[in-house]
């Protein structure tokens, strides 16, 4: 009987084996060319948008570079495809890109219907209401009647029809193809309120003229995940953005941060190590070097360090944590262990 089971046991090892010594069409193609193709907005602060150089930044772009870490070891290997909301998901079905950051939120029908993957959340998020203090509004309930700028091609224009219809109260759409085009229209009085996401809001607000004019409404009518997206049918690319993500999360439950990662690689405490590839399944499961995790820690930082200079407290936006503060500090997020 042992014996059987010995057998058995062996059979399952190289069977796992086999299965994990392919790597996916993805990260073939990826390593092939040499690059990360990663759809981003066309300018977001703080979750995507380039300098006057050219530089990207912000949340969305981190978690690009997280995946070009741990691919190839090196989180600059990035090149960026802006696209506005309505060509997101086409170039993703496509193959135009790799992988979409793109401030998106994960749904049902999206994830049924569109051939794609939500690999997780980045940043969770719900809709909000930007309004001048001119307009002397302190409640989206005080909206009836009122016209709105939209980006359209988004799950807003369906919250506020939600919303609006719930409350049997009446408003205008003016919907934009561009995040930067609905500020300017409501800069310019186009409309009375401005909706979206409230991490849009934020970053839209600092683009006025005179971002102390405006005002987010308290109330947050919708849930808004927001997250990494690929295409469905390749599992393994599916775990690798997943696991990228996570392993960001992992470091900073751990204490783990891009000016301590190399002393941590003394630490005992087998969860470290575990990351840091020094023993454990290391970067097998994913077709990945053993110092994957390692990569995006050591280049990008944990999720708290990305969090914080892109649009926490230390950056133009300054967002609390939140809903956004690990599980074990009053938030929701959370990653599953590396192990």
């Amino acid at each position: 009987m042992k014996k059987i089971l010995t057998m058995a046991s062996a059979a399952a090892l190289v069977a796992v084996a086999s299965t994990g010594a392919y790597a996916g069409a993805t990260l073939d193609a990826v390593k092939s060319k040499g690059y990360l193709q990663c759809g981003v907005t066309t300018g977001l602060p703080g979750f995507s948008s380039p300098d006057d150089k050219g530089n990207w930044t912000g949340i969305d772009v981190d978690t690009c570079r997280a995946v070009a870490a741990a691919v190839f070891g090196d989180a600059s290997k990035v090149k960026f495809s802006p696209l506005t909301a309505k060509e997101r998901f086409t170039a993703l079905q496509s193959g135009e890109i790799d992988m979409l950051s793109r401030n998106t939120t994960w749904t049902l029908t999206r994830d049924s219907s569109l051939g794609i993957n939500f690999a997780g959340v980045n940043y969770y998020d719900g809709q909000g209401f930007l309004v001048t203090k001119s307009l002397g509004v302190k409640s989206a309930l005080e909206l009836d009647g009122a016209s709105f700028c939209i980006q359209a091609g988004t799950t807003t224009e369906l919250n506020l029809a939600d919303y609006f219809r719930a409350n049997t109260t009446s408003y205008t759409p003016i919907t934009f193809d561009k995040s930067d085009e609905t500020v300017k229209a409501f800069e310019a009085g186009r409309c009375d309120a401005l909706t979206s996401d409230q991490s849009q809001l934020y970053a839209l607000r600092i683009q006025l003229k005179d971002p102390g004019g405006a005002i987010v409404l308290p109330e947050v009518i919708s849930k808004e995940p927001l997250g990494p997206v690929v295409r469905q049918g390749d599992d393994e690319w599916f775990n690798i953005v997943r696991w990228s993500l996570f392993a960001m999360l992992n470091a900073e439950e751990l204490g783990i941060t891009s000016a301590n990662v190399d002393q941590m690689k003394s630490s005992k405490d087998p969860n470290v190590r575990r990351l840091l590839g020094l023993e454990g399944i290391k970067g097998d499961g994913l077709n990945l070097s053993a110092d994957w995790a390692y990569n995006i820690v050591k280049q990008l930082g944990n999720y708290g360090e990305m969090f914080e200079r892109n649009v926490g407290m230390g950056s133009a936006l300054k967002i609390s944590r939140g809903l956004n503060a690990l599980w074990n500090k009053g938030g929701i997020q959370y990653a599953p262990p590396i192990r």
